[in-house]
């Protein structure tokens, strides 16, 4: 998963999509998501909620032994159960209709739109976990998407895409062991995903 997408289909197809509860939420229709804004995420519940895209990992510190900050937005699928960073991080699903990846030189670069043949959503591997402020004060739940090596259908485009889960594999990543949902950390099957060049897209708006 890059570091913008876009989800614009009603709650209730999520939610049905997912096998999932919406409960009280409410979710606009959203053309640019980017990184630090709350995105909608499917825990191992099912009941839809809204956390902060990006991780700021519990176990990371600097040589000195000090926290660092640096918000972590996608994490590598091929490492990410390996490292102290994200000790303690659960898992679940990020639903989207699809993300933005772009080519070409700086400030002339071209934008494209990347979502599935067959209309359905694009639902990434994600991990979340809580954040405490400094000192025990303010808490906040954090997800962060999985990536994983790219498919023909994006190669060309982009060295990495977001691990995209089937709905026959949701409760596999949501409530399986580690080992059986390291397996599904693989990229799509080829020929499943269309890109297109992304316009008419504000990429100063929602």
């Amino acid at each position: 998963m890059p570091g913008r997408y876009f989800l614009r289909r009603p709650l209730a197809e999520i939610a049905q999509h997912l096998g999932a509860d919406p409960g009280a939420l409410v979710a606009e229709p959203r053309n640019n998501v980017a990184p630090g804004q709350e995105v909608l995420v499917c825990p191992p519940d099912r009941a839809l909620t809204q956390m902060r895209w990006g991780i700021i990992p519990v176990g990371r510190v600097n040589a000195r032994g000090r926290p660092v900050m640096e918000t972590v937005v996608n994490a590598r699928s091929e490492t990410v159960f390996e490292k102290s960073a994200f000790d303690g991080v659960r898992r679940c699903l990020l639903p989207t209709d699809g993300w933005y990846e772009w080519t070409g030189e700086t400030r002339r670069k071209t934008p494209w739109r990347i979502s599935r043949r067959d209309g359905a959503p694009v639902v990434f591997a994600g991990i979340y976990d809580v954040w405490t402020a400094p000192g025990g004060g303010t808490q906040v739940w954090q997800v962060a998407a999985l990536t994983c090596e790219p498919n023909a259908d994006v190669q060309d485009i982009h060295h990495r895409m977001g691990v995209i889960l089937e709905p026959a594999q949701f409760a596999t990543w949501l409530g399986a062991d580690q080992t059986e949902a390291a397996a599904l950390m693989r990229p799509l099957p080829d020929g499943l995903l269309q890109v297109e060049e992304a316009v008419g897209v504000d990429w100063d708006g929602p």
